[in-house]
């Protein structure tokens, strides 16, 4: 047996027989691109701390990743479909790789922004090539059991992030968490080589790099006005954002419903199931990508934990995604997909809800719960929707197909983060603002603690030193014989420090009210979306050799409107599947004409 795979999956006359350890690569290289994300959150106090970031820098240390990610996921997707999908996974893995090495090596915020973005592009890379090898490697059969494990493997690395970084943080600088990518990313390489087989589309036709280039515009467009309005203000480059993205989304839409072969068709966003698919998944991710941000803060700053323990304490979320995706398993072919889904999204909606209990009093204890359900309806409801995504694409697309799908979640993700992120810091001042009132702390001090709830006890503990200060000094003082200027600085120490103990107070309640607000938000956003999804999704689903009919004559159907939409000038292949087609289709026209007669 050869050590490197090289028969490509659609000459294989039955299925792969490595398929299952196939997927455990491809997991894997989706591991590393989700942790790289969550686990700058835990990342971030260290990094603030050695290169002097102010908040706009760390915000763009993190969305330096998102806007190429998103941007570039539908034309890299469509791409690795005509030239090799495998051959777009492990470039994707040398591109974040490269990226991680050289984050770990500048000292500069402009640097981890650029190092980030190379990830980004890596990423892009990775995210739909480990969607469209899983759904060319896996007969229609198992295709939803291995999407489950792909989405559980998704929801692991969401609460892994925190705890692998906490972990590397307890001994080593902000820069291991960059490193740890390196060897998770050469061992994913080995593993495509020699486990997943090459795939590309068996039709390889010419790649629409005008519509390809339209998605990179107002995609781009589109993320970065979500990150730049809410954390920035409206201003000039927001607003210039938002018009690049409306008229890109335009022209985007335009020209692929004239083009004969788009990067993606459009036209089936006015399909019931895709549609409410898409939206389930960006809703979702909305949700779990906010409340994750804010939660990690809360456990941080509030409850005192530091890198390691807050990871370990968001560990429920991740084995509470496993039992969601075993148990959709089990549901989703007996009470269908709407129901299946639609339960996720209650059980979501709930989730946001039981936070919405949190107050200066609350333990970690009662995050447990929200946790666990989120995690749950994270399992039931995913998987089911990438299924039904990734089955909306004829094997030609299957790399467009994962686009789209990582294209929701991203979006879904970066609006979470900036929309609630921007009603959590908007709530968080306000709440301050009206703690502190009555209080002696200077304006300038207060505009300060109002910026995050880092800096809110960042100048809690600065009055806090303020105050030993104070005391060292009256200690001197009295040693000195001077009992009148010991006693008075005496006096001014107390005072600070009781004052220290009610700005961190303030803080610490403030935020939680904060997250109570926000939770609240998140809940109604995501509970109208569940009421959308449930009229979207359609009641009647195809399963089994039905489902697999079905497939073969959306396929052959997209065959046959390529042919159409190309004319004359078509290629050979897009000529051979209209015959075909056509050859199909005469018998049923006569047995048509049969019935008819006979009826007459």
């Amino acid at each position: 047996m050869r050590l490197v795979v090289n028969e490509p999956v659609e000459r294989m006359d039955r299925p792969y027989a490595r398929r299952w350890w196939a997927l455990l690569v491809l997991c894997l290289s989706l591991l590393i691109i989700v942790m790289a994300n969550t686990a700058l959150t835990v990342a971030a106090p260290d990094m603030t701390r050695d290169l002097g970031l102010s908040s706009a820098d760390l915000q763009w240390v993190i969305d330096g990743y998102t806007v190429p990610y998103a941007a570039l996921m539908l034309l890299l997707g469509a791409i690795g479909d005509k030239y090799s999908r495998r051959g777009a996974l492990v470039l994707g893995l040398v591109v974040f790789g490269g990226g991680a090495v050289a984050g770990s090596l500048v000292d500069s915020s402009a640097g981890v922004i650029a190092a980030r973005a190379v990830m980004g592009v890596g990423a892009a890379l990775i995210m739909p090539a480990t969607l469209s090898l899983l759904a060319a490697t896996f007969p229609r059969a198992e295709r939803a059991k291995a999407i489950t494990l792909w989405t559980a493997t998704a929801g692991l690395a969401i609460a892994a992030g925190p705890l692998v970084a906490g972990a590397l943080l307890q001994h080593h600088g902000w820069s291991a968490t960059f490193l740890i990518n390196v060897p998770i990313a050469a061992v994913a390489i080995i593993g495509a080589l020699v486990l997943v087989p090459p795939s590309r589309a068996a039709h390889q036709h010419r790649v629409d790099h005008v519509g390809g280039l339209l998605s990179v515009v107002w995609i781009g467009a589109l993320v970065y006005m979500i990150i730049e309005g809410p954390h920035f203000g409206w201003g000039a480059r927001a607003v210039t954002a938002a018009v690049v993205a409306g008229l890109g989304l335009v022209a985007f839409v335009v020209w692929e419903l004239r083009h004969p072969r788009p990067v993606v068709d459009v036209r089936r966003f006015a399909q019931r199931r895709f549609a409410g698919s898409n939206l389930a998944v960006a809703l979702f991710f909305l949700a779990v990508f906010g409340a994750f941000y804010y939660l990690t803060q809360h456990l941080q700053f509030v409850l005192g934990y530091d890198a390691l323990e807050t990871g370990v304490r968001m560990l429920p979320l991740a084995g509470a995604v496993f039992a969601g995706s075993a148990l959709t398993g089990y549901l989703t072919p007996r009470v269908g997909m709407r129901i299946t889904v639609t339960a996720g999204m209650v059980g979501g909606t709930a989730a946001l809800a039981l936070l919405t209990r949190a107050d200066a009093a609350s333990s970690y204890g009662d995050f447990v719960l929200p946790l666990v359900i989120l995690g749950l309806a994270i399992g039931l409801a995913l998987s089911p929707c990438t299924d039904a995504i990734m089955g909306a694409f004829p094997e030609s697309e299957l790399g467009v197909g994962g686009a789209v799908n990582d294209t929701s979640l991203e979006l879904g993700g970066s609006l979470g983060i900036a929309l609630l992120g921007s009603v959590l810091a908007s709530s968080y001042s306000s709440h301050l603002s009206d703690a502190t009132t009555g209080g002696r702390l200077p304006a300038d001090a207060l505009a300060t603690a109002q910026d995050s709830v880092g800096a809110g006890y960042a100048v809690a503990q600065g009055i806090g030193d303020k105050a030993r200060q104070l005391g060292e000094q009256a200690a001197r003082a009295a040693h000195a014989g001077n009992t009148e200027k010991a006693a008075q600085l005496k006096a001014q120490s107390d005072q600070l420090a009781h004052g220290a103990r009610q700005m961190a107070d303030a803080v610490g309640s403030s935020f939680s009210d904060a997250v109570a607000h926000t939770s609240l938000i998140g809940a109604v956003i995501l509970g109208v979306g569940t009421v959308l999804v449930a009229v979207l999704l359609p009641w009647k689903e195809r399963t089994g050799e039905t489902r697999a009919r079905a497939d073969e004559e959306d396929t052959r159907d997209a065959r046959v409107t390529e042919a159409g939409g190309a004319g004359d000038a078509e290629t050979e292949s897009g000529s051979e599947a209209g015959s075909v087609s056509e050859t199909k289709a005469e018998p049923e026209a006569e047995s048509e004409s049969e019935e008819s007669a006979a009826a007459r």
